[in-house]
């Protein structure tokens, strides 16, 4: 069987130190913060697939549910050589787009991107296995940081996918997607999946579900603040909460203090308070609707090709060319 090639942008202590510097500065802000990305561990990711099965959790199904129906599409306007995506390249979806290149007779090379040496290796000999004709090549790194190192024959087709570009900020997203364009030739491909504006009892019920899995899927930062650091949080001291914020047009995830606590974190050398009540906000996740998408996809230099909703226009795939 071909074994995936690998390149490693990332030291080896990158995570430990990148975990103790978000901590750090979030938890000494004013109000607090964390980062989403470390929920991710192997128990928040095994926490977050449980998610996508809740019958109120709806981006994954219907972002499935617009690849099966589109794949052949996007393989078909792409023509596209190289299929780059950002993430493990483990789900499903992927294959979906996999499969659609391998038919239409133009996939030549699979790159897959991920933080986690460890996941990103175990993804790769799962991609190379499952499609042995075409060579697959891991990059260990950071989409924030290294897309311009990505590898990859014209036509490329980046994917990012998940409706993960809402966890960023307005600014940062600016950023992310100016930096894939960047990285792409003119007429180059990215496919983008973004969560769309609806009502909000679905979109809190997505993010607050009745077995309460979302819960702990969010206090499981404390259990990584505790293992990683030596911190000593009373997890079970902190309710999970899920908002909408109508003015910004994103979900809010945050963990409330039941009481007031002081918390010591030993490895940052760090005692934090918490007032009774206060909260730390660990998500956010925008949700989007089509001219926004348009206008900052223009405005990074890709041109909208193709907008594709499922059939009860709750999430889109964005189809766009760089320019």
């Amino acid at each position: 069987m071909p074994q995936p090639s690998f390149d490693v942008h990332l030291p080896e202590d990158h995570a430990a130190r990148s975990l103790a510097a978000d901590a750090r500065a979030g938890l000494t802000a004013n109000p607090k913060t964390l980062p989403p990305k470390w929920f991710y561990d192997a128990r928040g990711s095994e926490l977050f697939e449980e998610i996508t099965r809740l019958p109120e959790y709806y981006p994954t199904r219907a972002e499935r549910a617009i690849l099966a129906e589109r794949a052949a599409d996007i393989a078909g306007v792409t023509g596209a050589n190289t299929l780059v995506e950002l993430g493990s390249g483990s789900s499903e979806k992927t294959r979906l787009l996999l499969d659609a290149l391998r038919d239409a007779g133009s996939l030549g090379q699979i790159v897959t991107l991920d933080v986690s040496e460890t996941a990103l290796r175990e993804a790769a000999a799962d991609l190379a296995a499952e499609y042995p004709d075409t060579p697959v090549h891991g990059v260990v790194g950071d989409f924030t940081e290294h897309l311009s190192l990505l590898p990859g024959d014209p036509t490329r087709l980046v994917a990012f996918l998940g409706g993960t570009i809402g966890n960023f900020l307005p600014a940062e997203r600016a950023h992310f997607l100016t930096a894939v364009r960047d990285t792409l030739k003119p007429g180059e491909w990215l496919l983008l999946g973004t969560d769309l504006v609806k009502d909000r009892e679905t979109l809190e019920a997505a993010y607050d579900d009745a077995q309460g899995v979302t819960a702990e899927f969010n206090r499981n930062v404390l259990h990584v603040l505790n293992r990683e650091l030596g911190a000593d949080f009373d997890v079970t001291a902190f309710d999970h909460l899920s908002r909408w914020n109508a003015e910004d047009e994103w979900i809010e995830m945050r963990l409330r203090a039941r009481t007031a606590q002081s918390v010591a974190i030993p490895a940052l050398d760090l005692t934090v308070e918490f007032a009774e009540g206060e909260e730390v906000r660990t998500e956010i996740s925008a949700k989007f609707r089509r001219e926004g998408v348009a206008t900052e996809l223009g405005a990074a230099g890709f041109a909208l090709a193709e907008w594709w909703t499922d059939p009860e226009a709750r999430f889109a795939l964005s189809l766009a060319q760089a320019d």
